[in-house]
């Protein structure tokens, strides 16, 4: 009950957010957790120095989604059961304790990729996190859009990718 009450009031305070013109709406139906082989990384981005690393081990997802407005920024995403797969931590988020969502414009040039993080959120011992606000400025064209979950911390990890959006639909008429 109480879980469900913060869902609700996070909707509530987060519905003025989330106002938005469909033309410049990317959704991600589904969060899928990095599937890397322990130890083995899988990098995302174009460039050496702009590449995102992947978590050192595999992840899973019970359920997430994740939505961003490319006009003006307004972001939300949940993940619930975001939990590690194998090792002494299978099975539980281990140490992770907060995640941000990512935003990767143009992963596939070096020249204009950007990325645009939202703030931390708390990962809760269940897998459980969710934010609802704006990611920034985001630079036209956001070609091939990708959305991550990243570590936020602990600090030693913070930055590598452990979720990617998957199942990504756009209601924008700039065709990517």
């Amino acid at each position: 009950m109480k879980k469900m009450s913060a869902m609700l009031c996070l909707l509530l305070v987060a519905s003025p957010l989330l106002s938005y013109d469909d033309d410049d709406v990317v959704r991600w139906r589904t969060i899928e957790g990095v599937i890397t082989a322990q130890g083995v990384d899988n990098p995302v981005g174009s460039h050496q120095n702009t590449q995102i690393h992947s978590g050192t081990f595999a992840w899973s997802v019970r359920h997430g989604q994740a939505r961003v407005n490319l006009s003006n920024g307004v972001t939300s995403f949940s993940v619930e059961g975001l939990v590690i797969n194998g090792t002494a931590f299978s099975g539980t988020p281990g140490p992770i304790s907060a995640v941000t969502g990512t935003l990767v414009c143009n992963a596939d040039n070096t020249n204009t990729q950007t990325v645009l993080d939202t703030p931390p959120v708390p990962l809760d011992a269940h897998g459980d996190a969710a934010f609802a606000g704006t990611i920034g400025n985001i630079p036209a064209p956001c070609a091939n859009p990708l959305f991550l979950v990243r570590i936020a911390t602990p600090a030693g990890a913070a930055g590598r990718w452990i979720a990617t959006g998957a199942e990504r639909f756009t209601s924008s008429r700039s065709g990517f």
